[in-house]
C-alpha cells in the first residue's frame, strides 16, 4: 500500500488563502469542534460564485473536480478526487427533511472560526446551523451527531 501524498494542513492553508467562501460541514466539522467522531472524507458547502477559487486551491493539493464548473453549478454538487475524497455542495439553500430552509448566506454570516493550525482557521457553521445540515439526510449517524452537537451547545459553547 502506497502512502497518501495528501497533506491536510497544506489543504486547509490553501483553502484559507484562496479567498473563497466555504464552510466545513459533515463530520470533519464535528472533529474540528473537538467531538469524538470518525470520518473518511471531507464535506464542504461553498458559495457557488467562488467555485473556481476553491478548485484552484484544491488543485494545488492534488485534488481535481469530477465535473466542469458549469456542470457542477447545474447539479449543485460535485466531488474533488485525488488521494482524498472531498464532497462539495454548491446549493444556495437546502431544506431539512421537515422543510426548514438553511441558506448558505445565512450560515456564512453565523459561521464560527475554529483555529486549526497557527494562523489557519476553519469556517464552520454555528452549532445550530450544523445541526440543520445534519437534518438534511437524517441518517442514523446524523442523529448521533445531532445528539453530540446538542450536548456541546448545552455545555455553553457558542450556539
Amino acid at each position: 500500500m502506497e502512502a497518501s501524498e495528501f497533506d491536510e494542513v497544506t489543504f486547509f492553508r490553501a483553502l484559507s488563502a484562496s479567498g473563497a467562501r466555504w464552510l466545513l460541514i459533515g463530520r470533519r466539522a464535528l472533529v474540528a469542534l473537538g467531538l469524538p467522531v470518525l470520518t473518511a472524507d471531507y464535506d464542504f458547502w461553498i458559495d457557488s460564485d467562488h467555485l473556481e477559487q476553491f478548485n484552484a486551491a484544491a488543485k494545488a493539493c492534488g485534488l481535481h473536480p469530477n465535473r466542469t464548473p458549469d456542470d457542477a453549478r447545474a447539479v449543485g454538487r460535485y466531488v474533488l478526487e485525488g488521494d482524498e475524497r472531498v464532497d462539495v455542495l454548491l446549493a444556495r439553500q437546502v431544506s431539512t427533511r421537515d422543510g426548514v430552509v438553511l441558506r448558505f448566506e445565512d450560515a456564512w454570516n453565523r459561521r464560527q472560526a475554529v483555529v486549526y493550525d497557527g494562523p489557519v482557521s476553519l469556517a464552520v457553521p454555528s452549532i445550530a446551523d450544523l445541526i440543520l445540515t445534519k437534518k438534511w439526510s437524517l441518517r442514523p449517524k446524523d442523529i448521533q451527531d445531532i445528539d453530540l452537537l446538542e450536548a456541546l451547545a448545552s455545555e455553553g459553547k457558542k450556539p
